[in-house]
This record gives structure tokens, C-alpha cells and sequence, in this order.
């Protein structure tokens, strides 16, 4: 799949039919709100004039399988997501709590999932410069 001038591929592991050559879709949406956080992040730092020196996004999030199993209709099949955020940045902690509260305002990716009714949870880890 090409967007831009990138080419991307979503795929699925081979036990499943696939040729393990990308991220699965689910898997996919899960990139994307790391990447959207990674993002969001770095241009509220930026606004507010202040340094990152390092970043790091993990998630991990609870599935319910038996949609994409053909099992049963699930509504919500991310019931929860987690959000592991180190920094290490000069920010103050009045300035890391509105850089948090701006990216839960400005994170389009997180915004479509806690919409649909997933619960993102985040831990932040800031070490100071």
C-alpha cells in the first residue's frame, strides 16, 4: 500500500494466512497511537520551548480476539490500552501536566480509540535533564 511517497504493508503471520511481512491491522492501530503520541508530544514540547532529550512509547493493550476469530461481534475489542511514556526532558511538572492534558486534547489517534470506548491509560516516567 503506497500513501504518500511511502509504501507500507499490512499484513498477517503465516499461521494465519499471511506472509508475515508487516504489522497486522490490529497491530497497526496500536503503532499509530505510539506514533501518534511520539508526535503530538514533540510539537507541544516545541510550542512550549521545551527539550526532549529522549522519548520512548510502549503500549500494551488488552484484545478481545473473538471478532477478528469470527467468533462474536465485539464492539469494544480493545477494552483497554496502556501507554508507558519515559522523558527526559527540562520541563518543568506544571509544564508536563499541560503537555499530557494537550496531547489527551490533540492526539487524533487517541482520540478515535477513546471514542470507540477503549480505556488508554498512561504512565509517565520524566527524567529530568
Amino acid at each position: 500500500m503506497a500513501v504518500r511517497d511511502v509504501n507500507s504493508v499490512i499484513d498477517e503471520p503465516e499461521v494465519r494466512g499471511g506472509t508475515n511481512q508487516g504489522l497486522t491491522p490490529t497491530e497497526t492501530l496500536v503503532a499509530s497511537l505510539i506514533g501518534c503520541t511520539n508526535v503530538i508530544t514533540q510539537r507541544i514540547a516545541h510550542g512550549m520551548d521545551v527539550k526532549i532529550a529522549n522519548l520512548k512509547v510502549d503500549a500494551a493493550g488488552k484484545f478481545d480476539r473473538r471478532g477478528v476469530s469470527l467468533e462474536q461481534e465485539i464492539e469494544v475489542p480493545f477494552p483497554s490500552i496502556e501507554l508507558n511514556v519515559a522523558i527526559r526532558t527540562d520541563a518543568s511538572e506544571d509544564q508536563m501536566a499541560a503537555m499530557q492534558a494537550d496531547l489527551q486534547k490533540f492526539c487524533p489517534i487517541a482520540k478515535v480509540i477513546r471514542n470507540s470506548g477503549t480505556e488508554i491509560t498512561e504512565n509517565w516516567t520524566v527524567t529530568p535533564l
